[in-house]
């Protein structure tokens, strides 16, 4: 039975979906992020060192796996009998390996600078808030606004060219590449000017597999981003 370790908010989202979209059974462990830290509780070291979500546990594989590329990796690899991934050989394979990397290596870094950024006057005390305010703003205007809107662009062009980002059918990449576009749409501004990055995600979003993912994860605050008109 594979068990997923789902945290609210959180990555693990699109781990309940894969699971969906390839009718997998499954079990879910829930846990809170602390209210005041929004970090993963500390229980979820004791089934990962790390404690960082998304987790699962095979016990037919004997398998307690971290890291969400990983996990769609060896899920689609041991359960998707070729379903959520193109041939093996193909272009399509090697365009699927990289956005399936590309969303943790080099999208979700700037996004987590910018949350970090935006958080940080909040976290310092009252007395010298107003310097870190001015530095946490300088460092968003000129080093992660700019790196955002490339990646965000770079988005917008390729799915300008094609409906997911593997080319035709949809795959476990785009699984993967949901949480980096959803962020963004809810916190960088993704979606004005990008009409293709605002049709994934309403593609996306409209999955029947997503929306039973959601019922039976409960609430996920980016399951909105990108609504509205096409």
């Amino acid at each position: 039975m594979i068990t997923v370790h789902h945290l609210d908010n959180s990555r693990s989202q699109r781990i309940l979906w894969l699971l969906e979209e390839l009718e997998l059974p499954y079990e879910i462990r829930f846990y809170k992020r602390d209210p005041k830290t929004m970090q993963a509780p500390k229980s979820l070291r004791r089934i990962h060192p790390l404690g960082k979500a998304p987790i699962i546990t095979d016990t037919e594989g004997d398998v307690t796996l971290a890291e969400s590329g990983a996990i769609i990796e060896y899920l689609v690899e041991r359960y998707g009998n070729g379903r959520l991934q193109p041939e093996r050989g193909t272009p399509a394979h090697v365009q699927f390996l990289y956005w399936l990397h590309y969303a943790e290596g080099s999208a979700m870094p700037p996004l987590l600078l910018k949350l970090v950024f935006g958080l940080l006057p909040t976290r310092v005390p009252f007395i010298i808030r107003p310097v870190a305010s001015l530095i946490a703003g300088g460092v968003q205007s000129r080093l992660i606004n700019p790196q955002l809107k490339l990646h965000m662009d770079y988005w917008e062009q390729s799915l300008s060219q094609r409906e997911w980002f593997t080319g035709k059918d949809f795959t476990a990449a785009d699984i993967q590449m949901s949480f980096p576009l959803e962020a963004a749409a809810a916190r960088a501004g993704a979606l004005p000017g990008r009409p293709h990055v605002g049709a994934f995600l309403r593609r996306i979003h409209a999955r029947p597999a997503y929306q039973r993912a959601l019922l039976r994860g409960g609430a996920y605050a980016f399951a909105s981003a990108g609504e509205g008109p096409a």
